[in-house]
């Protein structure tokens, strides 16, 4: 596995942003009376993906808050998928733009998978951390 040295470089929050970067351009056409509800909602989870990413990358001195916050994206990217639907169903969206970004989250939801069942491969070691500087 290449060194990784930043979130920004993972696969996963590449196609996490631009997911969500989709989002927000598809949800620019939403009604005026969804901005507080369905268009805050969607726009909100799809961002929480990518910000949770983030937020696990710097936890991972800590097995458990690493795993933690990879979770908590993981239901974030669930709760987009729910979102989408509500999207396509009410017709502010077309189901086939529907489909591609579930197909979309769903890949992204099974990298999430794989990272909190094998964390090893991405945590970082506090004894190594703490090499050479007596602590």
């Amino acid at each position: 596995m290449p060194h990784i040295s930043t979130y920004k470089a993972l696969r996963i929050y590449q196609a996490a942003m631009t997911a969500a970067m989709r989002i927000f351009e598809l949800t620019k056409r939403f009604p005026i009376e969804e901005r507080y509800s369905l268009t805050d909602q969607i726009r909100r989870c799809s961002r929480s993906v990518c910000s949770n990413i983030g937020e696990a990358w710097r936890k991972r001195r800590y097995p458990a808050h690493f795993v933690s916050k990879l979770s908590d994206s993981e239901g974030e990217a669930e709760e987009t998928r729910v979102w989408l639907e509500f999207s396509w169903r009410c017709g502010y969206m077309s189901q086939s733009e529907a489909a591609a970004l579930d197909k979309e989250y769903d890949q992204i939801i099974g990298q999430l998978v794989r990272m909190i069942d094998r964390p090893d491969q991405w945590l970082v070691s506090t004894h190594a951390a703490h090499a050479g500087t007596g602590k």
